[in-house]
């Protein structure tokens, strides 16, 4: 341990007991020979990364990795126990975390992730899957082509609307329903997956979580819409066109069974419309957290609650309640809703939010933390701030880390001014915004309607990529793609 660490006191209100001094020295010194020597923190809801080292990422890559091979290779026992195993690398995060700078800071790390970001973003998402789950379209559409590309298409048009959750919560269970006569499905949700919950959001801060944080820190509500709409409508266009292709091709040399499982016996209509009052609502709610400011907030543990998000998030709750209040039974099990993907997002994005700390933290030191190579890569000789490079490395880290703190680090690392940014700087921040939205497409676990509507088609018979298979679509569909984009727009 380093003189600093040996040496400092222990933190505010928290007194060590005279019988444990030495084994807990003795418990730090162990420790910090393995992860080298760091100095205790002076506030953990604001971790110093420049302190850390890259050991911390390990749990982080250990949830990844158990989610991307636990189901291949061990596929009864990730079914059954992924919520453990995803607690235990959270653990192994958070134990030694407390052993070497204190339960007290490790305390306020937890707090810090659950208040600021976690809770916000589940009760969000499970307003958007209550309201969503409760509108059921009535009457089987024919999975052609054609049609699949118009749902897709719609979904795409409602996500800057109603969120990439509300959209793909609302759209996915028709388009399954419309195609499951064909023999392969696996590619259709793939390719809902690029646009309704991904592509489509990019174009207001109601359509995915980084644009809303980008509103909250004073970017015009309108500037996404303006500044990246022919990026938007470039990449959806062009996933439309190789999806329809694709299909096609697909549609003609496999054909669809003789017997229709779910057979048009119904017009086509909407059940549990009322349902749309509850998603006005989620936005109403969302919108007014961004403009109403009073400046009152309470500090829990070290964490600053502003009461308009208190308000906000209470609000949600009473919405979801009310969701499924109004909503009959018989609609919702004509949708055949069920809470289990709304489960597995919640326990596998808990571990996520948990284990990425200390890689948000390395990331927010810049050039004196672990991944300095990733702030000198994104600034140009003449300490100006390289679009094409914002593009790739924030849609790379989207890929793997939650999109909406990520997108933080990096609209700080281009110097954080709203005005600077929408003016000289757009094509900074039009390079961030696209990446954050764009690039969570990448993977499963970008963007959290992901995993949704991956557990949902699953729910419902469809063999789903792997990770590293969906990974392989990804590659080959949209890799290229964005390398096109780069060239046009981000140069």
């Amino acid at each position: 341990m380093s003189a600093a660490t040996e040496n400092a006191a222990p933190p505010v209100g928290v007194e060590a007991a005279p019988g444990t001094d030495r084994a807990r020295r003795t418990l730090r010194a162990v420790l910090g020979a393995t992860l080298f020597t760091m100095p205790l923190l002076a506030r953990a809801a604001e971790v110093d990364g420049a302190s850390l080292v890259g050991w911390w990422g390990l749990p982080f890559a250990g949830v990844l990795l158990s989610i991307a091979l636990l189901p291949l290779l061990t596929p009864g026992l990730w079914h059954h126990h992924f919520g453990k195993i995803v607690l235990g690398w959270s653990l192994a995060f958070l134990l030694p975390f407390a052993l070497v700078f204190g339960a007290a800071a490790a305390g306020q790390a937890v707090v810090h992730a659950l208040l600021a970001e976690y809770i916000p973003f589940i009760v969000l998402l499970c307003a958007l899957f209550t309201a969503a789950g409760g509108i059921y379209v009535r009457g089987n559409l024919r999975g052609s082509p054609m049609v699949n590309v118009g749902i897709m298409a719609v979904g795409s048009a409602l996500a800057s609307v109603m969120g990439t959750t509300g959209a793909s919560m609302l759209m996915i269970r028709p388009l399954i329903r419309a195609n499951d006569n064909r023999k392969h499905v696996a590619h259709v949700v793939v390719f809902f997956i690029f646009t309704v919950s991904n592509a489509g959001g990019s174009l207001t801060p109601l359509g995915d979580p980084p644009l809303f944080l980008g509103f909250l820190r004073g970017v015009d509500f309108f500037w996404t819409i303006r500044h990246i709409f022919p990026e938007t409508l470039s990449l959806i266009a062009a996933l439309l066109v190789i999806f329809y292709v694709l299909d096609s091709w697909y549609y003609r040399k496999e054909g669809v069974l003789a017997v229709d499982p779910t057979p048009d016996t119904q017009r086509l209509g909407l059940d549990g419309a009322i349902n749309f009052l509850p998603l006005l609502a989620v936005v109403a709610l969302v919108l007014m957290s961004g403009i109403w400011n009073p400046g009152i907030g309470f500090e829990v543990y070290g964490t600053r609650v502003e009461l308009q998000q208190i308000v906000r998030d209470g609000l949600l709750v009473v919405v979801t309640l009310v969701s499924l209040a109004i909503t009959p039974k018989s609609v919702r099990q004509a949708n055949q809703f069920s809470w289990a993907p709304m489960a597995e997002v919640a326990k596998l994005f808990v571990g996520i939010f948990l284990t990425m700390i200390p890689v948000l933290a390395m990331l927010r030191a810049g050039e004196q933390g672990a991944f300095a190579a990733v702030a000198r890569a994104v600034t140009g000789a003449d300490g100006q701030p390289l679009p094409w490079a914002y593009f790739w490395f924030r849609g790379g880290l989207s890929s793997f880390l939650d999109n909406a703190p990520t997108y933080l680090v990096f609209f700080n690392l281009a110097g954080g001014d709203p005005q600077q940014l929408m003016g000289p700087l757009a094509s900074t921040l039009a390079a961030i915004s696209a990446g954050s939205v764009f690039m969570g497409a990448n993977t499963y676990i970008g963007n959290a309607p992901n995993f949704m509507v991956k557990a949902i088609a699953e729910d419902r018979g469809v063999r789903m990529p792997s990770f590293f298979g969906y990974m392989a679509w990804s590659a080959a569909v949209l890799l290229p793609l964005l390398l096109l984009m780069t060239v046009v727009f981000f140069r």
